[in-house]
C-alpha cells in the first residue's frame, strides 16, 4: 500500500533526479510547466520515470491532459495505485 506521503516523496524524487530541480520548489501548487520549467519532451521523460518508480501504466491514460500542478501528480498518482489495488 503507498500512501500519500510516499508518493510525495517518490514523485519528488523523480523531479530531484530526472529534472535537478531543487527539493525547496517541489511544492503541490507549483505548475510543473510555469514554475518547473519542464517541457512536453520533459513530461514524456517524467512519464517514464514515474511508470518505473510507481510500477503504473501511465501512457494511455486521458487524465494525464488534465495534469497542470505537482499536487495534480501526486492526486493521479494516488488514484492510479487505488484502482490497481483493487
Amino acid at each position: 500500500m503507498t500512501t500519500e506521503q510516499e508518493v510525495i516523496t517518490l514523485t519528488n524524487q523523480v523531479f530531484e533526479e530526472s529534472f535537478e530541480i531543487e527539493k525547496e520548489k517541489l511544492q503541490p501548487q507549483m505548475n510543473i510547466f510555469e514554475d518547473l520549467g519542464l517541457d512536453s519532451l520533459d513530461v514524456v521523460d517524467l512519464v517514464v520515470a514515474l511508470q518505473k518508480k510507481f510500477g503504473v501504466k501511465i501512457r494511455d491514460d486521458e487524465r494525464v491532459r488534465s495534469i497542470r500542478t505537482l499536487g495534480d501528480i501526486y492526486q493521479f498518482i494516488l488514484s492510479l495505485k487505488t484502482e490497481w489495488k483493487s
